[in-house]
């Protein structure tokens, strides 16, 4: 990592504070369903001595960053199947002048007409798939949600509320994230299987995959889904291995079960993270918090389990861990 007279200032307080804030984190690419608000929690479950971290489904690359800034891997693989994204995150992490710069002259050339703007890059970045036009339009669509038609052309509506992060915003994220990870990221846009077939023992592979469930249809957010038998097939395959790996799959809201859990063959230790108040929820005037399942590798919870790692979790996690195990 750059010494402290070239740190960008999103960081600078965050090592201050001996990388223990988590605010501060650069965070460039506004995704919907990022794991950004959960990075620090799943950081927890992160072995030491981490090689490479493998992201297959990477989107925003929220715990590639994170484990970044918290030193937690040497080195990173983003990798997802929208060529676009990759592009666009190689863009971020080896370019990031350039991209901010780009990104500052469609953000002014916007402010006479921004909804016609929109509609003009969104049709540049389905013909050409540019990274800077790709990046104004994360900023600027509904909810941060990325949404693909049946052609996988981008087709999402733009919030006409907002214009998108301010240049200077938009600079400083972007520096901070090449700060973290450029030297040491490869990108790949290849299908998941072949991603996690690259992994070591001494690496770990976070997957957060698109969900189909059972009913086959399509989901718009996604170039492609992930199909639930075939992932199980994989996860199989990473057992054989002893790869450490972690995956981010199904949840609750109160009693509401979302997704499908991974089957118990598979000896993974499932934990659940707090995502916190359901918006929908709240619209109903309910009280229900979301929780999130994270589901960890018999490889990784073994090591976990070692002396001098059980302490570092509570109570109820050392009781999961362990019952895992045995």
């Amino acid at each position: 990592m750059q010494n402290d007279h070239t740190m960008p200032p999103v960081l600078r307080e965050f090592c201050q504070k001996g990388y223990s804030a988590s605010v501060n984190i650069p965070h460039p690419i506004p995704y919907q369903g990022s794991k950004r608000n959960l990075a620090n929690a799943i950081l927890r479950y992160f072995p030491a001595g981490v090689e490479t971290l493998h992201e297959p489904f990477a989107g925003s690359a929220a715990i590639s960053i994170a484990a970044a800034a918290h030193k937690r891997a040497n080195a990173f693989h983003i990798n997802d199947l929208n060529k676009p994204l990759v592009d666009l995150w190689r863009a971020i992490i080896n370019t990031p002048d350039k991209l901010a710069k780009e990104y500052e002259t469609l953000w002014h050339e916007q402010l006479d007409d921004t909804k016609g703007f929109y509609k003009k890059i969104r049709d540049e970045f389905n013909l050409t798939g540019r990274p800077d036009c790709f990046l104004y339009l994360l900023a600027r669509c509904v909810k941060a949600s990325v949404r693909y038609n049946a052609n996988g052309e981008f087709n999402q509506s733009p919030d006409n509320r907002r214009k998108g992060a301010t240049p200077a915003t938009m600079r400083d994220q972007i520096r901070g994230a090449s700060f973290l990870l450029k030297g040491r990221t490869t990108f790949s846009s290849k299908n998941y299987r072949d991603v996690v077939l690259q992994a070591t023992d001494r690496d770990l592979v976070y997957m957060d995959p698109p969900y189909q469930g059972v009913c086959g249809n399509r989901d718009t957010r996604y170039l492609a889904s992930v199909q639930f038998c075939e992932f199980v097939e994989v996860l199989e395959r990473l057992n054989d291995r002893s790869i450490r790996y972690i995956v981010s799959y199904d949840g609750r809201t109160g009693d509401k079960v979302h997704g499908v859990k991974l089957p118990e063959h598979l000896n993974l230790t499932h934990m659940e993270l707090e995502a916190g108040r359901s918006s929908q929820a709240t619209l109903l005037g309910r009280d229900d918090a979301t929780f999130e399942s994270l589901y960890l590798s018999p490889a990784l919870s073994k090591e976990l389990t070692k002396p001098k790692m059980i302490f570092h979790f509570t109570h109820s996690e050392q009781m999961c861990l362990l019952e895992t195990r045995a």
